[in-house]
C-alpha cells in the first residue's frame, strides 16, 4: 500500500522549509538532463517535484532519498525551483513519521550516535582528538589565529585521520598559531539536516556555536566542504557570524604570503576533482588548483566535466551513510575517466569524496592504477 501525504501537509511543509518555489516548475526537464543519477539508472527529479506540487509524495518511496544535493539541477533550472530544499522538506516529513526505506535505515543509527556522542559513528567523544597525538597540535585558546575544525571523518575514520595529520603538518610548517577543541566539537550537522532531521541539526549547531563563543573563536579553518558550507551559509541562521575558511583557501593564502615554503618536486600526473560543496555550492575552484600549480614537477590534468560541471561522487545529501548498490555508483564513472586520462593520482579536498573514491578504487581493482589523495597529503610530501 502506498503512503501518500495529504496535500495540505506536504505543500505547507515545503513552503515552511523554503521550498515554496516548487510551484514555479513548468516541467521543462532540465533537472533530469543533468542529474548524475541518470548516468546509472532512470531517475526523475521532475516527477518528484510534480508529485510534491500536488501533495502526492510517496514518503515510503526510496526515490525521495536519492538526491545527493549536488546542485547540478539548481544550476540549470530556469525558474529557480530549489529542488534541494524541496527534497529536504519531504524527507523531513518522512523522518517525522519514522518512515525509512530499507536502504535508508542506517540513518537511524547515525542519529543515535550524533545524539549520544556528537558524531555519526557513535564513537566516544573523548577520543575525538586522538588523531592529533604526537603532532604538536595545541588546544585552542582565545587569541590564536584560527580554530582548526577537522570534522567527524578526519577525527574517527582510519583513512581520513591521515588527512588530519597531513593538515597539522602543513599548518605547523607555516607557523600558524592554531588549536583544536577536541571533545568539545560536535558534528556540523549538515548531512543529518539533509536527511530531514531538523531538530538534531539545531542541537548540534547550537552546541558548536556555544563552544566557539565561550572559547573566543573568531576564525575557523575547516577540512570538509560540508562543514564549510554549513558554518558559512547555515549557522548565520542562529544570528552568529564567524570567519570560515576552507583549508584549500588557507593554504593558497599561506603560499602567497610566503609563510609556507614548497621545497621538493612532485613528478606525478595529477587530476583534480571538484567536490560539489566546495565548487558548485561555494564557487571555490581556483585556490586548490593554484596550490597544485605551485608544486614543481607536478602535471595537472582536468576532467572534461570540471568546475561547475563536475560530476558528483554520490555521497552528499546524507548518502554517505547509505549503502548504494555497486551498479548505482556514479563515482565509478568518475574514476574510470581519471584512469583513462592517465592520472597517477586523483586529488580532491573533501573527506566524503576521498572515502568514496577509495572504496571505488578497491571494488574496481584499480589499486595499482591510481591513488586517491587529499590536497593536504600532497602538500605534506613537498614541504
Amino acid at each position: 500500500m502506498q503512503t501518500e501525504t495529504p496535500i495540505k501537509d506536504i505543500i505547507l511543509e515545503i513552503k515552511e522549509y523554503g521550498g515554496d518555489p516548487v510551484k514555479y516548475c513548468f516541467q521543462c526537464g532540465k533537472c533530469d538532463s543533468v542529474c548524475p543519477w541518470n548516468r546509472v539508472r532512470n531517475f526523475s527529479m521532475r516527477k518528484l517535484i510534480r508529485q510534491a506540487t500536488f501533495g502526492l509524495t510517496e514518503i515510503e518511496n526510496e526515490e525521495i532519498w536519492r538526491c545527493t544535493t549536488c546542485g547540478r539541477c539548481q544550476e540549470v533550472c530556469p525558474r529557480e525551483v530549489k529542488q534541494i530544499q524541496d527534497m529536504m522538506a519531504v524527507r523531513r516529513m518522512a523522518t517525522g513519521y519514522g518512515v525509512f526505506p530499507e536502504h535508508i535505515k542506517p540513518v537511524r543509527a547515525v542519529t543515535a550516535g550524533l545524539g549520544a556522542e556528537g558524531n555519526p559513528f557513535g564513537e566516544p567523544r573523548a577520543n575525538r582528538a586522538d588523531w592529533a597525538k604526537g603532532l604538536n597540535v595545541k588546544t585552542f585558546e582565545e587569541g590564536m589565529e584560527a580554530l582548526y575544525f577537522p570534522g567527524c571523518y578526519l577525527c574517527y575514520d582510519p583513512r581520513l585521520k591521515k588527512v588530519a595529520a597531513a593538515t597539522a603538518k602543513v599548518l605547523n610548517a607555516a607557523g600558524v598559531d592554531y588549536g583544536i577543541l577536541g571533545e568539545e566539537e560536535n558534528c556540523c550537522g549538515e548531512s543529518i539536516r539533509k536527511t530531514g532531521n531538523e531538530e538534531m541539526f539545531k542541537e548540534l549547531a547550537k552546541a558548536n556555536i556555544k563552544s566557539w563563543i565561550e572559547h573566543g573563536v573568531k576564525k575557523i579553518v575547516v577540512s570538509s566542504p560540508h562543514c564549510y558550507h554549513t558554518f558559512k551559509n547555515e549557522y548565520p541562521e542562529f544570528n552568529v557570524n564567524f570567519e570560515i575558511v576552507h583549508i584549500s583557501e588557507f593554504i593558497c593564502q599561506l603560499i602567497k604570503e610566503g609563510r609556507l615554503q614548497i621545497n621538493k618536486e612532485y613528478a606525478k600526473k595529477i587530476i583534480y576533482h571538484d567536490p560539489c560543496y566546495l565548487g558548485r555550492h561555494n564557487h571555490i575552484y581556483d585556490e586548490p588548483r593554484d596550490v597544485l600549480k605551485n608544486i614543481p614537477g607536478l602535471e595537472l590534468v582536468e576532467f572534461e566535466e570540471n568546475r561547475v560541471n563536475s560530476l558528483c561522487c554520490g555521497m552528499g545529501g546524507g548518502r554517505i551513510w547509505v549503502d548504494t548498490l555497486m551498479a548505482d555508483r556514479f563515482v565509478n564513472l568518475r574514476l574510470e575517466q581519471a584512469v583513462a586520462l592517465g592520472a597517477q593520482e586523483l586529488v580532491t579536498t573533501c573527506p566524503y569524496c576521498v572515502t568514496n573514491f577509495e572504496d571505488a578504487r578497491v571494488n574496481m581493482n584499480f589499486d595499482n592504477a591510481i591513488e586517491i589523495k587529499d590536497l593536504t597529503e600532497v602538500l605534506a610530501e613537498v614541504i
